[in-house]
């Protein structure tokens, strides 16, 4: 009994065992295949490629790590996403993939802090849609002649989704006739959008105020999961 009770007092002073600390999540962009080589980049996660909402993050790199500046709601397309290389015009869907930002604008003003190149809508601001122009896919100030009004976004009639907007450079640098024009990054209107991204004003506006050109920001768009994952981009 002697040695019973020594072996429980010596067992009772024995230092508390200290639990392995929990392992540091890996941010998103770390586990992607590419982030467009910047230090900043934006994140448009939707659950699978029929949803039409997820989730808008803005992260730097700092120290050699992806660090989350912030984060809010989105909307994707009325007919969720679709691969971007096979995307085609007219569908509602969302194209998926890497793409840059090559500038922004907005039918108000530019809010505080932005750096990015900002283009204001004025009521001769068009963004041609019409595959048989040559302005396909760009703002036109004016509707050239070869671009029908029928195929063309005027953009100071979509006050509230185009009151402040990044264009997404897909299908930009090299447009292919059919695949889609005019993705944007832009506020969020009545319910989903017909293949855009958007958020609520408030974070578009701390997109623009967070957003260095300087920096290479650019914009992945994709599922959790499946062929469309952000994984993969």
């Amino acid at each position: 009994m002697r040695i019973l009770l020594a072996l429980g007092a010596a067992l009772l002073s024995l230092p508390a065992a200290v639990p392995a600390p929990a392992p540091v999540p890996v941010p998103l962009p770390a586990r992607m295949a590419d982030t467009g080589g910047g230090s900043q980049l934006i994140t448009a996660v939707a659950a699978d490629a029929s949803a039409t909402t997820g989730t808008l993050t803005w992260w730097d790199r700092r120290g050699g790590r992806w660090v989350r500046a912030g984060s809010a709601p989105a909307r994707f397309g009325a007919n969720g996403l679709a691969e971007g290389t096979t995307r085609r015009q007219g569908t509602n869907t969302t194209p998926t993939g890497l793409y840059d930002l090559p500038y922004a604008f907005g039918v108000r003003p530019a809010p505080a802090g932005t750096r990015y190149r900002y283009v204001r809508a004025t009521g001769d601001s068009w963004w041609c849609q019409d595959n048989d122009s040559r302005a396909y896919n760009r703002w036109v100030e004016k509707l050239p002649a070869d671009c029908r009004a029928t195929e063309a976004e005027h953009l100071v009639a979509y006050g509230t989704q185009y009151a402040h907007a990044l264009v997404i450079g897909f299908n930009y640098a090299r447009p292919v006739r059919m695949r889609g024009a005019g993705i944007f990054l832009h506020v969020n209107g009545r319910g989903a959008t017909a293949g855009c991204v958007s958020v609520a004003a408030g974070a578009m506006r701390a997109v623009l105020a967070w957003a260095d050109p300087a920096r290479r920001p650019h914009i992945a768009v994709g599922t959790r999961r499946g062929p469309t994952a952000i994984l993969r981009y």
